[in-house]
Order: C-alpha cells, then structure tokens, then sequence
C-alpha cells in the first residue's frame, strides 16, 4: 500500500501542493494536459509555469499561474473577477476530465463556499468567490485531483499544519492569521504556529488538507520511495517556505509474488437495530477506507436473530472506523482482531476500447500478468450508452483488452 505524507512543518497552500505533487508524476504532462481538459478555461487567458528552482538552499519545483490579462503572481488572497460557485460548479461539471476529479473538485469549492459563507454570515450561493474563484485558484484545486489520480489516490496522511502567525491582508482588510476562512475549515485538525511572522497555510491549503487528510500523525512507518518540495512563493530567513511530499511503501513482504500485510478486523454483534439502517453505515465505513465491510446473520442469547457488522481495516485506520461504528449503530463496543493477509498484486489501468475509454484492474503476480477485468460501472455505462447488455459489453471488451 502506498501511502502520501504531507510534511506541513512550514504550512501548505495550492501552488506548493502542486509543485510538491510534480515531483511524484512522471512528467508535468499529466498536469498541463489535464488542465486543458477544463475547455471553459480560455488557454489564452493563462500560462502554467513549472520550473525547478531553490528556495533557501532546498531544491523543489515552483508552480506558478500566469495570468495574461494583468499581471499576477499567483497570490491567493489578492481580489479577482468574480464568480458565483454556480459558475465553477459549470466549468468543472461541463470539462473533460473524470468523474472522480470532476466530483472532488466540485465538493471542494463547495465546502470552500460554506467557509466563505460562515466568515460573512450569509449562504454559499450568494458568495462571490473573489479570492478562491479565480482562474489560478480553480488550476490549484482541479490540478491538485488530476495529480492525485495520476498518483492512483493514495490513502493521505499529513503532519499537524504550521499556520503562521502576524497578519495578513486580504479582502476583508488586515486580519491576524490564520485568515477567517483558513481557520474555519482547519476546525477539528491538529495546527501550530511556528517561524517569522507571516501567512504559511492558505485557504486552498487548508481546504486540500481537509479534504484528502486520512489521519495526521509523524512520519507514518515504510519505505520512502519518492520524495519532493513544492515551493512557495513567500520568503523567510529562518524557515524555507516549501511544503515536502513523501510517497511511502508500507512494508509488506513479497512472498511467491504475493504481498503479504497485516490487516484488522472489526465486528460487533447487534440484534437491535432496523435492518435498513445497516446501508448507510456501510457507506460512511467504505469512505472511511475500510477495505470491505459484510453482515452476518448470527443467533444471540435465547435465540434471538442478531447480525455481526464486520469491518476489514489496515491496522493505522482501526480506531477510526471503530468510531463510525459505534457512533452510527446501537453497538456498545467493537471487538478487533489482527489477521495476516496474502493477496496478489495488483493496478488499475484505463484503457482505450472501440466501446470508449473503460478501466481495467490488472492482477500480477511477480511482473506476470494473471488477469484483466474492467470495472463493472464502466461497463454498465458503456452498456447503457451503446445499448447494449451488459453481456455484450463485457464481451467485447475483453477481446480488445
């Protein structure tokens, strides 16, 4: 399992999200390209700039947005034209890129529109996204998916965030740091303030951390298989302003050309609780990264019918889905097991089809590869696209894949 560490120690914002993220893909392609995927983004209207370069002696990859109708320097928190998150919603939802970049990116600008709209007492369909809404902060967001994608999602851990201290001046005048809109989706996350005086964490930054943050911890234990800084565009003496991303192995063994890991496994035995409530636990225990979840029909003391809630879990997401269920159950408590699993490998590709584009889950063993199987969403889209069944569909293409 691969897992991104986000090393805040000097704050986060979107640029230094993306210029760290840079150093993780193969090539700055898959960003440009994917940019240019958002058509309701005039390409006149822009330039990216990704070049490497050094700030206070650490070497790291800056990404910039040039904006061709006045000049711009890729400060979050200076005014733009506005935009309604109606607007945004359009862009993304009318672009090219996939379902899950377009829906993330979607979700975000909606949770920043419900931090705008606390800061100014109002609703997020009457903010104007004056700050976040522009053409650079609608790239970092957007962007930051499509590198996430690229990376094929890994689970997110993060260090506690370094926000700054002094003041900093936007919109809404001088105003102590963290900004308003900062410090109200940084709620319920783990925050510092270290260093000069000065904004370290933005409020994309902010909003990306919220968002893909799985847990916070140190430096979570693996392999460190890929590393970068992403750099940001404020300067101080005493500490670099980067943000380092590590792409981390967790240490699995190779046995016969398995992988084998230890897993948890969580159960709890209920006969209280309405049947059609099991389904939306199952939902929040699957968002959750819990790997599978099932139920079991089960007989309790003096024969009453029961079912266990069982949850399969890696071991650093046990006490957080253990929470989703007790507080989303009439359970009391959970029982955990630790198992050891052997599985085969295995990545998901997405491959070009007479049928459309459809992704496949390739199953290896060694560097062999054992089977190929699309996904059934993709499937059953194509199917209905194409009318045909899902027979049919799945037929063709696995001739061509």
């Amino acid at each position: 399992m691969k897992t991104l560490y986000l090393d805040c120690f000097a704050g986060i914002a979107g640029d230094m999200f993306i210029g760290a993220l840079l150093n993780l893909v193969p090539s700055p392609a898959v960003l440009t390209e994917g940019i240019k995927k958002i058509k309701a983004l005039d390409p006149e209207e822009y330039e990216l700039v990704i070049e490497h370069a050094n700030k206070n002696g650490i070497a790291g990859i800056n990404f910039d947005v040039k904006l061709n109708h006045h000049e711009h320097n890729h400060t979050h928190e200076h005014e733009h034209h506005h935009r309604h998150l109606s607007d945004i919603e359009s862009m993304i939802f009318s672009s090219e890129l996939s379902e899950r970049v377009k829906r993330e990116s979607i979700r975000a600008f909606s949770i920043l529109a419900e931090a705008e709209a606390h800061v100014h007492g109002t609703t997020p369909d009457k903010i104007h996204f004056h700050e976040v809404g522009a053409v650079d902060s609608i790239i970092d967001i957007a962007g930051a998916f499509i590198l996430m994608e690229a990376l094929n999602w890994p689970r997110v851990l993060c260090s506690p965030v370094n926000v700054g201290s002094g003041t900093v001046e936007c919109a809404h005048g001088i105003l102590p740091v963290p900004a308003p809109a900062s410090e109200y989706l940084l709620h319920g996350l783990p925050v510092f303030s270290s260093g000069s005086p000065m904004e370290r964490t933005t409020p994309t930054g902010a909003l990306l951390v919220k968002i893909l943050a799985d847990g916070f911890c140190s430096l979570p234990s693996g392999r460190i298989i890929a590393s970068g800084f992403g750099l940001g565009n404020r300067e101080s003496n005493d500490m670099p302003n980067v943000l380092r991303a590590l792409m981390i192995e967790s240490g699995n063994d190779d046995v016969n050309g398995m992988i084998h890991e230890k897993l948890a496994l969580i159960e709890c035995n209920i006969d209280d609780m309405n049947p059609q409530d099991y389904e939306p636990v199952i939902e929040k225990l699957f968002a959750g990264h819990a790997l599978d979840v099932w139920t079991e029909n089960i007989y309790m003391k003096k024969s009453r019918p029961g079912i266990k809630l069982c949850c399969l879990s890696r071991p650093d997401d046990t006490l957080k889905l253990s929470r989703i269920i007790l507080e989303n159950t009439t359970s009391q408590g959970v029982r955990v097991k630790e198992y050891d699993r052997f599985r085969l490998n295995w990545k998901i590709e997405c491959v070009n089809t007479s049928l459309g584009d459809i992704h496949v889950k390739t199953t290896m063993i060694y560097d062999e590869t054992l089977r190929r199987i699309p996904e059934y969403e993709d499937v059953k889209a194509i199917a209905d696209k194409h009318g045909l069944s899902i027979y049919e569909a799945r037929r063709m293409i696995m001739r061509e894949i």
